[in-house]
């Protein structure tokens, strides 16, 4: 973050409207005939704002519904973890002076699940994927097909078939269509899947301050 910043400081000192606006484009709209998502979509719908919004609002839905009902499940749903985490940033402080801390370490596997489940949210919600945008999640997706409870044939089926989808050239309606219900079927096993206890350990470890 401070790199970039450092990179375009001469650019947002001289033009910072016009730095700010065409480096972070939220309004570009990528060319329909070279999408590999939503090529099912007519262009005139695909390009639209409404679209756009509507995608937005999946993606927004869908991070707030993973985050609420499978990321933070086990504190009692996003609100009362977030309220949570500003309660102890609070009570820091006087648990460094009481010498004693509660340490709660989130389990690895936790951490990688929750990151590719995020990304691979977006990915579904992209409304314009092209063949080189296939790199963001590719390497993901053998992981996140594991975390599911589908059988071994079906997880390989899945892997293979949006493989199939990413290699036809240039995509069309049936490879588009088929690549999102892959994608939604990833992500019912994913949501579906049993919870786990995110923590390394079930209770928290207390430290005490050496007199």
């Amino acid at each position: 973050m401070v790199l970039q910043i450092l990179l375009g400081l001469p650019f947002l000192v001289s033009h910072p409207i016009s730095y700010i606006s065409r480096a972070f484009n939220l309004g570009r709209v990528f060319i329909h005939f070279w999408s590999v998502n939503f090529k099912f979509v007519p262009e005139p719908f695909f390009v639209s704002k409404p679209f756009a919004a509507a995608l937005l609002i999946a993606h927004l839905g869908l991070l707030m519904a993973f985050a609420h009902y499978r990321w933070c499940k086990d504190e009692g749903g996003l609100h009362i973890f977030l309220r949570s985490r500003v309660l102890s940033k609070k009570l820091s402080s006087f648990l460094s002076n009481s010498g004693s801390s509660s340490i709660m370490i989130l389990k690895e596997e936790y951490v990688v699940t929750n990151m590719f489940t995020g990304n691979f949210i977006g990915i579904i919600c992209a409304r314009s994927l092209h063949y080189q945008f296939y790199s963001w999640y590719f390497y993901s997706l053998p992981f996140l097909l594991w975390r599911t409870t589908f059988p071994t044939v079906l997880r390989l089926i899945l892997f293979m078939g949006v493989e199939f989808c990413w290699n036809i050239y240039p995509s069309n309606v049936y490879s588009s269509a088929l690549l999102l219900c892959f994608h939604l079927l990833i992500l019912w096993g994913l949501w579906s899947a049993p919870s786990e206890y995110p923590y390394i350990h079930d209770k928290s470890s207390t430290r005490q301050k050496d007199k």
